[in-house]
């Protein structure tokens, strides 16, 4: 309990330091300045209006007074505030009038009762196409958008239900479907008629809390498709503007809703956002949309609600890091909408805004760590949208001015001492002998430890030559081959999952688990991807926290283990744990299991309680799930927390930087590893030659080969030539991929430089002769770390 209460009080310091990650439960002012008026609204209103045709429906008189005053809403019918706790101090005040000045709160209204179908809506269609005759259709659409209550009455399947529930919005969304996807279709009078509608409707008084039937609208009006067009991004901004501000209640309701739409649906709302954001952050035409300072809000609106959509995304696979970072991790933590969607609705690659790798992302971290205490907009409150390149790049420059300013107070010491400036000093520089490979380096990185985050320099003992990159992915390479063998017994290569996990031996001193997360860190570091195959779970473990609590004594690597945890780790246990928790025959009887379990280490068994007394406490149908969750979390966690630590404060050394909070585990894996997703074309066109050029027959023949080969052999060819067969996060660019010629006989296989990503072809003539040469070295190199 000490520990678990330091660990509380580092973290609560940390916090103070930085601005939360928000999730759809957070509270945000949204803006990147001083509240602005509602920019060009009623501009936009009037150029509508002037284009009406004579069929469409002009607007209410007291809307026309509305208009004018756009400038100065808080005189007429004010949107409402972003922060909830605005609403929430009008509320309060109410309650503070005496009795009889209290009035009563109006019932909900009744809504009409419609009955079109959408049979009959499609028949009115058709009808109209074929005659030309837009009346019917007209009038529809027209009555259907010119009020919340008229779209509960057009779209909820009953009109008044009451449909309050997370798992049930009430909505006809087939209907809905069918009267978005005819919209666009009809004639220009129709759609200008239905955004009139839609502009009524947002500008009505807000009568403090919304009810269902105003989500219900909301969740409609989201997925207007007409919003793809510049020409309605004042509307759209509104809308955003409003959900947004949304209570933490209502978002909730909104997420579950949210996850009930189709994948192609859902992805059209997520694409429209995103390009929103793009398009306000570069227009393509600066007229065409209101100047930037006018509309601060529109960016931080259509965040905030995108987050709604990337919750769908975040299942336990990400879940929450630990218990005392929710507030800092609730964009992972499995109550919104693509993590409360299982399997995802979209990948979480699919949220990424490619747009922002080209802003000031450094501005925006700055903004994120210098505002704790204020509720300005910053991208990195919201990371779900940042690629992993932007994330990477942060963290690197964060460890580069953290290395500069280091390299500064050195220089200036040397200085001030009138001792001799050496340009060593900018650098860590490992010098190893190849035949103490790991004792060295253990001894250097310790020696060193202060110059973890310079530019790494290897130099192998006895052996001449500059390392320029080559020598550094060596050393790389043979640490992890030595480190990962099975004889050296740090690491259990688990077959079933195809993965290792740390041995639970216990001894004296843990100082090599910490080398190896020093290595870990200096890759991410030096953008050396490793051949490293540790499961999902270790990852979100090493966020676990994602920064390093103050007090040494705080626990660190303990993430919260399910059985799907498990799964990753040890298939078959996890399945006949499985089995355990749904048998339902007689637990106690027919496993005859106690809450003690026992383990081989070093070809040793022993045994450990799971809890005190374990050994006397039969696992029973009423206390499995505490056995197994027990169980998993001995396994994952409490068995190997030393070890753990170590690595944990390893990696953490060289990647001690807040821009780690930005991270989900997918991407800290890719950082270390590198994706997985291939393109060859990509590195054809990336391809550097030596000897050879691009027209050359082999080099046409080796690509029209690779191209073909599926993707399995595709990973083994590019494991052949640079010894993973991941790419690094920057794409087939960064691997510097290089072919050369060999003047041998064209009965040798190809040849490989790891350390150079190179491979050398002898000059084969035919393709048939190349691939059958290729596949045979691709597929008989031996893999580092693995049986």
């Amino acid at each position: 309990m000490d520990g678990e209460h330091s660990a509380l009080s580092g973290v609560e310091r940390d916090r103070e330091r930085l601005p939360p990650i928000y999730s759809n439960s957070s509270c945000v002012v949204l803006g990147r300045g001083a509240k602005q008026p509602f920019p060009s609204l009623g501009n936009f209103i009037s150029s509508l209006s002037q284009k009406r045709d004579v069929g469409g429906r002009g607007f209410p008189a007291s809307f026309a007074g509305t208009l004018t005053s756009t400038v100065g809403l808080r005189h007429g019918r004010e949107l409402p505030p972003i922060c909830n706790d605005v609403r929430q101090k009008h509320r309060l005040s109410i309650d503070t009038l005496p009795p009889e000045l209290k009035a009563p709160f109006p019932l909900d209204p009744i809504i009409p009762l419609r009955t079109k179908t959408t049979k009959e809506f499609q028949e009115d269609m058709d009808r109209a196409a074929l005659s030309g005759d837009w009346r019917e259709v007209r009038d529809f659409y027209l009555t259907t958008f010119e009020s919340f209550i008229e779209i509960n009455a057009a779209f909820k399947r009953e009109a008044n239900g009451l449909f309050n529930t997370i798992e049930d919005s009430g909505v006809n969304a087939k209907f809905v479907n069918a009267v978005y996807d005819a919209l666009l279709s009809t004639p220009q009078d129709i759609q200008k008629s239905v955004l009139k509608g839609i502009i009524n409707s947002l500008l009505r008084e807000w009568k403090g809390p919304r009810t269902k039937d105003d989500l219900r609208a909301y969740f409609i009006l989201l997925q207007n498709p007409q919003y793809s067009s510049t020409n309605t991004y004042v509307i759209y901004a509104h809308l955003l503007r409003q959900i947004a501000a949304l209570s933490e209640a209502d978002h909730h309701f909104l997420v579950h809703w949210l996850k009930r739409l189709s994948a192609r649906r859902f992805r059209q709302l997520v694409e429209r956002l995103l390009q929103f954001i793009s398009t306000r952050l570069f227009p393509a035409d600066p007229d065409e949309l209101p100047p930037s300072s006018k509309c601060s809000w529109w960016i931080p609106s259509a965040t905030k609600v995108l987050s709604l959509f990337s919750k769908l995304h975040t299942n336990l696979t990400a879940g929450c890091v630990c218990v005392f970072f929710n507030v800092l991790f609730l964009f992972l933590c499995p109550d919104a909408a693509n993590s409360v969607s299982s399997p995802p609705i979209m990948p979480f690659t699919d949220f990424y805004n490619i747009t922002l790798d080209h802003i000031d992302f450094m501005e925006e971290y700055r903004t994120w760590q210098n505002y704790g205490n204020s509720n300005r907009f910053s991208f990195c409150q919201f990371p779900f949208i940042l690629s992993t390149v932007v994330k990477k790049a942060i963290i690197q420059k964060d460890s580069e001015q953290q290395m500069i300013s280091q390299a500064r107070q050195s220089l200036v010491s040397k200085v001030s001492r009138r001792q001799r400036v050496d340009m060593n000093l900018l650098f860590l520089n490992i010098k190893v002998r190849r035949a103490q490979l790991l004792s060295d380096s253990l001894d250097e990185l310790t020696r060193k430890r202060c110059d973890l985050k310079k530019k790494l320099r290897v130099t192998f003992v006895g052996e001449a030559g500059l390392d320029m990159g080559g020598l550094t992915k060596e050393w790389f390479l043979l640490l992890v081959r030595q480190i990962f063998h099975t004889d050296y017994g740090m690491f259990t290569y688990m077959k079933d999952s195809r993965c290792h996990w740390f041995s639970s031996w216990k001894c004296d001193n843990y100082s090599e688990f910490q080398l190896v997360g020093t290595l870990m860190g200096l890759a991410v570091y030096n953008s050396i991807a490793l051949d490293i195959h540790f499961p999902l779970y270790c990852y979100r473990k090493l966020l676990s926290p994602p920064t390093v609590p103050c007090d040494q004594n705080a626990f660190v690597g303990m993430a919260t283990a399910t059985l799907e945890d498990l799964q990753q780790v040890m298939p078959e246990l996890a399945h006949g744990l499985g089995e355990l928790l749904s048998y339902e025959g007689n637990v106690e009887e027919d496993f005859y299991l106690t809450f003690q379990i026992s383990q081989e280490e070093m070809g040793i068994m022993k045994s450990y309680n799971l809890k005190p007394g374990g050994d006397k406490i039969p696992v029973t149908k009423q206390n499995r799930k505490e056995y197994v969750q027990l169980y998993v979390d001995f396994l994952l966690n409490k068995s190997i927390y030393k070890q753990f630590a170590a690595f944990y404060h390893g990696f953490h050394s060289v990647c001690a930087s807040d821009a780690l909070m930005l991270l989900r585990p997918e991407e800290v894996e890719m950082l270390v590893c590198g994706s997985p997703e291939l393109d060859m074309s990509a590195l054809q066109k990336a391809a550097q030659y030596e000897g050879y050029n691009k027209a050359d027959t082999t080099v046409r023949c080796f690509w029209e080969v690779v191209l073909a080969f599926p993707l399995e052999l595709q990973k083994k060819l590019l494991h052949f030539a640079t010894g993973s067969d991941r790419v690094p996060v920057g794409g087939m660019a960064d691997l510097n991929f290089k072919i050369s010629k060999i003047d041998v006989p064209t009965d040798w296989l190809p040849v490989s430089h790891t350390c150079f990503n190179q491979i050398c072809l002898p000059p084969y003539r035919t393709r048939k002769e190349l691939k059958h040469k290729l596949t045979i070295a691709i597929s008989n190199a031996e893999g580092f770390g693995l049986e």
